[in-house]
């Protein structure tokens, strides 16, 4: 018996080195995913960061397009009001020639 007591510090020594590799194993693991995570993350960020610039070049035409069109109306609302005056004087011309 007295030949297993010196061994048996070493198997208690050994038993917490397990344990210690057993924890550090599960943090890697954890860590690992951790990581992973993080990744898939920084990946996302960069889909989202390459469509915010995306929309905002469409966005950006868009609003262009929208000025181009509000221009185009304001030419057209003023033509129209051009060529009413234009037709109203001609009436008057032709009901006073009448008249």
């Amino acid at each position: 018996m007295d030949d297993d007591k010196p061994d048996e510090p070493y198997a208690q020594a050994e038993a917490r080195v397990n344990a210690a590799l057993t924890r550090l194993e599960a943090s890697l693991r954890s860590l690992n995913g951790r990581v992973r995570s993080l990744h898939r993350i920084e990946e996302d960020v960069g889909k989202l960061e390459a469509d915010r610039s995306r929309l905002a070049n469409e966005l950006r035409q868009q609003q262009m397009r929208a000025d181009k069109l509000d221009k185009a109306a304001g030419d057209v609302s003023r033509r129209l009001v051009e060529a009413m005056d234009r037709v109203r004087t001609v009436m008057t011309a032709a009901e006073e020639s009448d008249g």
